[in-house]
């Protein structure tokens, strides 16, 4: 069964994004982390949206690749130019072997199963160079009873959940973990930071991640 199919909703948003968005604003997180790069580095956007740190970290002068597999966000950055754009599934990216210096994905790599998580990570880690960084959020397992109160849920593989919540992404599956589950899943790289942390609504914690590539 095909299961990272969040970017069919996703489209739908992108097509009918407002000024004001929040998916509009660069993360602090980004900003901090672009601070601690080498400048002209390459930077891989996995996930990109319509942008928001795409376009903000080619402002700063990085060379940066924006892959999202839902064509409508491309198209907005595509619009605003300076950004090459890539149409591909986070599990299969179409870049040779240590292609990028560092890879951003924000709220993206956890919709899906294991076997999909698995692979995406396993395909950051193959176009990352050594020593180059990751910068990403996963799901944390504190989140998954907050889910569970609001909609009816099933599990459909390990940590795998879908919610009967229409109108929403949660349809489409969600990975939840643990620390040790998240620090297992990335074999081949070392953790630099790793923060359970609960974003705008009550209940939402995610973790953020900075991951080295060995």
């Amino acid at each position: 069964m095909k299961t990272d199919t969040a970017d069919q909703h996703w489209n739908d948003q992108w097509a009918s994004i407002e000024a004001g968005s929040k998916w509009l604003t660069p993360e602090p997180d980004v900003i901090a982390w672009a601070e601690t790069l080498t400048p002209g580095s390459r930077i891989l956007d996995l996930g990109a949206g319509v942008g928001r740190h795409a376009l903000w970290l080619a402002a700063q002068h990085f060379d940066v690749v924006a892959l999202d597999a839902a064509s409508e966000g491309l198209a907005e950055i595509a619009a605003k130019g300076g950004v090459e754009t890539v149409e591909a599934r986070m599990d299969d990216l179409p870049f040779p072997d240590g292609h990028f210096d560092h890879v951003v994905s924000w709220n993206v790599i956890y919709h899906g199963d294991e076997n999909i998580l698995l692979k995406t990570i396993s395909e950051i880690r193959r176009v990352l160079k050594p020593g180059g960084t990751y910068l990403g959020t996963m799901l944390s397992k504190r989140r998954l009873p907050h889910e569970q109160a609001k909609y009816p849920g099933r599990e459909i593989g390990r940590n795998a959940w879908v919610f009967e919540a229409p109108g929403t992404d949660k349809i489409h599956p969600h990975y939840f973990c643990s620390a040790g589950e998240l620090l297992a899943l990335f074999s081949g790289f070392e953790c630099l930071r790793l923060e359970d942390r609960e974003h705008e609504r009550p209940g939402s914690f995610h973790w953020h991640l900075t991951m080295e590539r060995l």
